[in-house]
């Protein structure tokens, strides 16, 4: 069976906010799943995420939002 992280994890091995998590996974930019009302994450999809360039995607979409510091966990 695949490791299954929750939302919080994935934000903090990704070092960025749960609401850049959020937006990520709804806009399905972010590989996710919805279970009722919470997202689970694949260990494996999320690592070979970042290794195709997603972690970039997230940074800049904090960036834009500009109300973020990068290294927040919240």
């Amino acid at each position: 069976m695949n490791d299954l992280l929750t939302l919080h994890e994935v934000s903090t091995f990704l070092k960025v906010p749960k609401s850049t998590i959020y937006k990520l996974a709804r806009e399905r930019r972010l590989p996710g799943h919805k279970v009722g009302k919470h997202w689970r994450f694949v260990k494996e999809e999320i690592e070979a995420w970042v290794q195709n360039a997603g972690i970039e995607e997230a940074v800049g979409a904090v960036h834009q939002n500009g109300s973020h510091d990068r290294f927040s966990l919240n």
